[in-house]
Formats: C-alpha cells, structure tokens, sequence
C-alpha cells in the first residue's frame, strides 16, 4: 500500500485516512461572531455538537453557529497536541483564514 502523502509531519488531510486515524485536530469557525477555536479530539461529529450547544468553556458565550472548517487526523494524542499547540500558538486569523483555505 501506497504511503499518504503528508500535510505536515504526523498529519494527513485526505479523507481515505482521516477514517483510520484516532485523533483529531480542528478549527471551528463562527461566523455570527467571527472567532476561531482550535481544539483536538477524537469524536469529531460530538465535539462539533459541544461547541454549538454551549457544552464547551471556552466557546458556550458564542453557542451556537460552530462549523468545522478545517481537521487534520493523527495516529496518537501526543501529536495531535503538539500540532493543536502549534496552532493555538499562531493566535492570527489570517494563518487561520490561510490554512483553512488550502483545505476548502
């Protein structure tokens, strides 16, 4: 079997093997707000649904309206926190606005 090609080191953005991957990076986007969150976990469909039921601290002041606009699968935890620190670390949405669109 072929390697996937690599966004990153440790991660992967085709779909064919985000189904094998264990973690998940992400960013949701706001629109009615125009914020970002960045977040990692392993259910991406639930985490969705926590953010725009106001289940989530840092994002329950703006429930409602979260789409994921951009996810990233990793085979363990601790490179999927490590990319997650990465990203938080930017603190820029216009690298956010960037990467999400090379996705889209």
């Amino acid at each position: 079997m072929a390697r996937a090609p690599r966004l990153h080191r440790g991660g992967y953005r085709f779909e064919s093997y985000i189904a094998h991957m264990k973690y998940f990076v992400y960013i949701i986007y706001n629109k009615n707000f125009d914020k970002f969150y960045i977040g990692q976990t392993y259910n991406l469909d639930k985490r969705e649904s926590e953010h725009n039921l106001g289940l989530s601290k840092y994002t329950s002041r703006y429930s409602g309206g979260w789409k994921i606009v951009f996810k990233e699968g990793y085979f363990s935890r601790s490179d999927a926190m490590q990319r997650e620190k990465f990203l938080k670390n930017q603190k820029n949405k216009a690298f956010y606005r960037k990467i999400c669109k090379m996705v889209f």
